[in-house]
């Protein structure tokens, strides 16, 4: 009898599966806005849409979702042995390949005060040494800008008169995140510290909807995304972007 119910409960199982169609269909967790979620959206994957990446590898690590897409920046910093996820892994699953750039008002003349910012920090070798401090030095784009004096009109001229640089920004290591004294660090928030020590004005760390990083721009609310952004075709179109800065992927985090 019990043989009976076993074969029978196995029976229903089998059914069961065939009739949703099979296997169930993984769901990925991807930052809403994010390169990752246009990547999902692209190859026809369920997606699960979260405020950033680190929520997106919670969403792996609590079993809601049963992957991840992020920044392959991120992955480096947040998964693997001695990370914060060390039961996560990175998948060979590369589904982009992209480059990292900062984000200003259209028309802005700060994109290209930061590109001379850049220049003379690669020139320098600072820009390598905040690299490899954040183990991002493998991703480096060498920057060639011309350097440029501080502009009198304009965005840049703006930011020297209100006396501070407002900066767009997730919580998104090892780009920009906070150490145990509270204050934002990381690759992108040393360098924009950087900017705003050449402008001689205060720097200013707001966090974002990054959904609504156009929108923060575009209000006055902030005068520049710096966060690991995703030269995207979009992106370019509604913003004045840097020069590129830092080759990165979108990758498959699972347990």
């Amino acid at each position: 009898m019990k043989k009976f119910f076993a074969m029978l409960l196995t029976l229903v199982m089998v059914l069961s599966l065939a009739a949703c169609g099979g296997e169930k269909k993984m769901v990925y967790a991807v930052e809403a806005g994010s390169a990752g979620e246009a990547a999902a959206t692209e190859a026809g994957f369920e997606i699960n849409s979260v405020d950033t990446q680190a929520k997106a590898l919670m969403e792996v690590q609590s079993g809601t979702s049963d992957a991840a897409i992020i920044d392959s920046l991120m992955a480096g910093a947040m998964v693997g042995e001695g990370t914060s996820y060390p039961d996560l892994k990175v998948t060979d699953q590369k589904l982009t390949e992209e480059l990292y750039g900062v984000g200003c008002r259209k028309g802005s003349n700060l994109a290209a005060y930061i590109n001379g910012v850049f220049a003379e920090a690669y020139a320098a070798g600072t820009m390598q040494e905040i690299a490899t401090t954040y183990g991002v030095q493998e991703a480096l784009v060498e920057q060639t800008s011309d350097i440029i004096d501080i502009p009198t009109d304009g965005d840049v001229a703006d930011i020297v008169a209100s006396g501070k640089l407002i900066v767009g920004i997730t919580d998104f290591a090892p780009m920009d995140y906070k150490d145990d004294n509270g204050e934002w660090i990381g690759f992108d928030a040393d360098m924009a510290k950087i900017v705003a020590d050449k402008l001689g004005v205060e720097i200013e760390f707001i966090e974002i909807d990054w959904d609504s990083k156009i929108m923060e721009l575009d209000s006055g609310n902030i005068d520049v995304v710096w966060n690991g952004m995703t030269l995207t075709d979009a992106v370019m179109e509604a913003m004045e972007c840097s020069t590129a800065y830092c080759n990165n992927a979108q990758v498959v985090v699972t347990k």
